[in-house]
């Protein structure tokens, strides 16, 4: 019997280990990256209130309109630019990184590097 290795799986798992100890507050939020297939979604959140204070994702009419035609990288450093514009206006200057058990590398490094360049630090 052959054993297939379900990657989502381990993504999972390797995401709660990581939120055993990564936490948003007040002063410094989480930014949360969940990818799929054709796009990706970022948030900021503050997890002692339990509520979302920005958002981003590929999905939106107006980010929408802005990705066609480009790469899924491309993409997602537009949605990071994006986010942090939004997050800026809202005051927020650093955020904790959290990259939801993905590797850092492809999307997840184009929104993070799309992120810091809004002028978010983390």
């Amino acid at each position: 019997m052959i054993n297939v290795k379900d990657k989502n799986q381990e993504r999972q798992i390797r995401h709660k280990r990581v939120r055993k100890t990564v936490s948003g507050t007040a002063d410094r939020p989480r930014l949360c990256v969940n990818r799929s297939l054709s796009n990706i979604y970022a948030q900021i959140i503050d997890d002692v209130k339990g509520n979302t204070i920005v958002s981003a994702s590929t999905r939106e009419k107006e980010i929408a309109a802005k990705v066609a035609g480009k790469t899924k990288t491309e993409a997602a450093k537009i949605v990071g630019e994006i986010l942090g514009q939004r997050a800026v206006e809202k005051k927020i200057k650093e955020v904790v990184f959290d990259r939801g058990g993905y590797l850092y590398t492809g999307r997840v490094q184009a929104l993070a590097d799309g992120a810091r360049s809004a002028g978010l630090k983390f």
